[in-house]
């Protein structure tokens, strides 16, 4: 359910506004996507995980507020993240 440490380092060199960069809004956004996507695969084949399903809804409602920040900030940086992530909405 939770990503690897090679994943993980791909993805903040890949959204990193400067090098070294594990803090900005964009880094963050996208692990975190990463973790939902393994774990909405987990929730399909465990309907009754209830514990994990609380989990799932507080890291999408981190993601959501994380955006809104984006988009309050920069809403091309914003787009891009939407873009590159595949995030519709």
């Amino acid at each position: 359910m939770s990503i690897t440490k090679e994943k993980k380092e791909e993805l903040i060199s890949q959204f990193a506004v400067v090098a070294g960069d594990t803090g900005s809004p964009e880094v963050q956004i996208a692990v975190l996507t990463e973790r939902i996507r393994n774990l909405t695969g987990h929730m399909d084949s465990h309907k009754k995980d209830f514990h994990s399903r609380r989990g799932l809804l507080m890291m999408v409602g981190q993601r959501r507020r994380l955006l809104d920040y984006l988009k309050k900030k920069s809403v091309k940086r914003y787009q891009d993240v939407i873009q590159k992530l595949g995030i519709r909405r």
